[in-house]
């Protein structure tokens, strides 16, 4: 009797197994896209997306290609995917162009002076390389050369971004 209980409970949870995998389907990223057809995947070379839960929000419009399954736009928990709109997107006008880089130019200048000014701020702390030590780090070497040392990893940081975004400007000019 109790070897029946024992196959029965076993029997039961292979099949409780057995169905949940049965109702999924799997599904693939193909670039920034994504299907759960699997002879396009295939034929596309898209790779299967594993773990974690997957939300699909079906994008509007007709069918991507001819024949083949409707794609759909993918959400996971984490960053929002960029929808490829293809050759379908809109063409934007010269002026708009202009008021667009215009705009980031701004932009680009405003974050400079940010960076620029942190730049300066932290150059101050460092002090040339002797801050002024607080109280605690008087009497713990350590932990100046500890804050000495995460200062010029600050300043490297710093002019890293500052000349990263003296870079973007020069490219917009």
């Amino acid at each position: 009797m109790k070897t029946n209980r024992i196959q029965f409970f076993c029997a039961l949870v292979l099949l409780s197994v057995a169905s949940a995998s049965w109702g999924q389907s799997r599904v693939y990223r193909c670039g920034n896209e994504y299907t759960n057809n699997a002879a396009q995947a295939k034929k596309e070379n898209c790779r299967l997306v594993e773990g974690g839960s997957l939300t699909i929000v079906h994008t509007g419009g007709g069918s991507s290609g001819g024949g083949s399954a409707p794609r759909a736009a993918a959400s996971s928990s984490g960053p929002a995917t960029p929808v490829n709109r293809g050759p379908e997107a809109a063409q934007v006008s010269s002026t708009q162009q202009q008021v667009r880089d215009n705009d980031a130019r701004a932009i680009l200048q405003s974050e400079l002076g940010r960076a620029q000014a942190r730049l300066a701020e932290l150059k101050a702390q460092f002090n040339g390389g002797q801050p002024t030590a607080a109280e605690l780090e008087a009497s713990q070497p350590e932990v100046y050369q500890a804050r000495i040392d995460d200062l010029k990893a600050k300043i490297a940081r710093q002019e890293s971004d500052v000349q990263g975004i003296e870079r973007e400007l020069a490219r917009l000019k």
